[in-house]
């Protein structure tokens, strides 16, 4: 009779280690590697998005507009029939 309950318990303590534990150890190593792949993504697109913004200020500060046309200046037109 000891040996008989020594050998259930021995067969539950098994199926609970071999289909819980390692089945939710795998799970959550999974989801845990998800999560900083998604991370790292979302951190190298946040860098290419700072490096766009800093490429366009340096443009925009670069390109001046023609010095014969200002801001607020009038330009004549003729209409054409």
């Amino acid at each position: 009779m000891k040996y008989l309950l020594l050998a259930l318990g021995l067969y539950i303590l098994y199926q609970f280690i071999f289909k819980l534990v390692i089945p939710v150890y795998l799970a959550s190593r999974k989801i845990k590697k998800g999560f900083r792949e998604m991370q790292s993504r979302m951190q190298e697109q946040m860098q290419q998005q700072q490096q766009q913004q800093s490429g366009y200020a340096q443009q925009s500060e670069s390109s001046q507009p023609d010095s014969k046309y200002k801001a607020g200046d009038y330009i004549e037109f003729e209409e054409v029939k």
